[in-house]
C-alpha cells in the first residue's frame, strides 16, 4: 500500500474536490437552465412552444392548437392569484378576454406558481370573474417555455402559430395612470393584418415562483 505524506494527502484531497465540486456544477447547470436560457425559448416571429394543459375549473386539458382553432390567434397570460399587480389586472384581463373573443381570439391564463394550488386557482378565476380559461403549469415548464417572468405577462399568438407580441398589457397597474394600451393595440394590428408597431415592451410585476 502506498502512503502519503500529510501534505501529499492534503493536496491531492484537494484536487479531489476541486474535481468533484466542477463535475457537480457541470451537472447542474445541465439540469437546470439559466435565466438567460429560459428567456430566449420563444422569440417574435417564430413558432410559438405548444403546449397542453389542465383547465383549473374542469381538469380538461387544453392546448394551444386547441386554442387556435378556428381562431384569428390566441392570448397567452401568465397570471397569479397573490401577486398584487397581477390581481390590479383581473378587471382589465376580464374586459379585454371579452372584447377581443367576440372579435376572433381564444384567450388562456397560465398559473405556473408552485405555490399556487390548482383549487386556489380555481377559486380565484371564479371569484375574480376571469372570463377565461385558467390552466396550471406544474413545474413552471411552460412559462420556462415562453421564457416567462412577470405576472401578469402577456403573449400574442397569431393563426398561424407564430408569436407575434410579447410583453405587457399597458404601462401601469394603476388605471389613472394608462397612456398606452400595448396588448390591446397590438391585437388590432393582427385584426387588421397590420404589422404590431411595437412586438416586445417590458413587462412588470412579481416574479413567477418557479420549483426548484
Amino acid at each position: 500500500m502506498i502512503s502519503l505524506k500529510p501534505r501529499t494527502y492534503r493536496r491531492a484531497a484537494a484536487v479531489t474536490f476541486a474535481a468533484v465540486a466542477t463535475a457537480a456544477i457541470a451537472l447542474a447547470s445541465l439540469a437546470q437552465p439559466s435565466r438567460a436560457d429560459v428567456a430566449t425559448k420563444a422569440a417574435i416571429g417564430q413558432a410559438a412552444p405548444s403546449f397542453s394543459l389542465p383547465n383549473v375549473a374542469s381538469g380538461a386539458t387544453e392546448s394551444l392548437s386547441s386554442l387556435l382553432q378556428g381562431k384569428k390567434g390566441a392570448v397567452v397570460l401568465f397570471i397569479a392569484t397573490k401577486c398584487p399587480v397581477s390581481n390590479d389586472y383581473n378587471e382589465r384581463m376580464a374586459a379585454l378576454a371579452k372584447t377581443y373573443t367576440a372579435r376572433g381570439f381564444a384567450f388562456a391564463g397560465i398559473n405556473s406558481n408552485v405555490a399556487e394550488s390548482t383549487a386556489e386557482c380555481a377559486a380565484h378565476a371564479r371569484d375574480n370573474k376571469l372570463s377565461f380559461s385558467v390552466l396550471k403549469d406544474a413545474g413552471n415548464v411552460v412559462a420556462d417555455a415562453y421564457g416567462a417572468t412577470k405576472t401578469p405577462e402577456a403573449y400574442i399568438i397569431d393563426a398561424k402559430g407564430v408569436l407575434v407580441y410579447h410583453g405587457r398589457i399597458d404601462n401601469s397597474r394603476d388605471l389613472a395612470d394608462v397612456r398606452t394600451h400595448d396588448l390591446s393595440d397590438a391585437l388590432d394590428n393582427v385584426l387588421a393584418g397590420k404589422t404590431i408597431a411595437q412586438a416586445e415592451t417590458k413587462a412588470f410585476g412579481c416574479s413567477i415562483k418557479r420549483a426548484h
